[in-house]
């Protein structure tokens, strides 16, 4: 599966379009990665925990748009967009959520 961030492949055709294909991750972040994450914030260095984190949750949602534009027949995703939130949810910590999404499409 072919993903890109343009609106086109330079030197393919597009043959059909098959439409907005998404993926959604949300992961939680609990107390203990949080007070270690402000802890080095403080003494400087980066957040591990954190980072850890974001990885996982892109790549399910990556994993989710490509497997959703597999089912429609597309071999390509094209105008990809990748979206971070954060979600509080209390003193317990956050929420992280990522959202991808992109135009499922059949290129020659």
């Amino acid at each position: 599966m072919l993903i890109t961030t343009t609106a086109f492949i330079q030197g393919r055709n597009i043959d059909a379009y098959h439409g907005v294909v998404v993926g959604e991750a949300i992961l939680g972040a609990n107390i203990f990665k949080d007070m270690f994450a402000g802890i080095r914030d403080i003494v400087g260095g980066r957040a591990g925990a954190y980072e850890q984190e974001l990885r996982k949750a892109r790549d399910i949602a990556f994993s989710e748009m490509t497997a959703s534009a597999e089912s429609l027949g597309a071999n390509a995703i094209i105008g990809v967009d990748l979206d971070y939130e954060t979600i509080e949810r209390g003193s317990g910590g956050g929420m992280l959520m990522v959202t991808v999404s992109g135009t499922a499409v059949t290129i020659d």
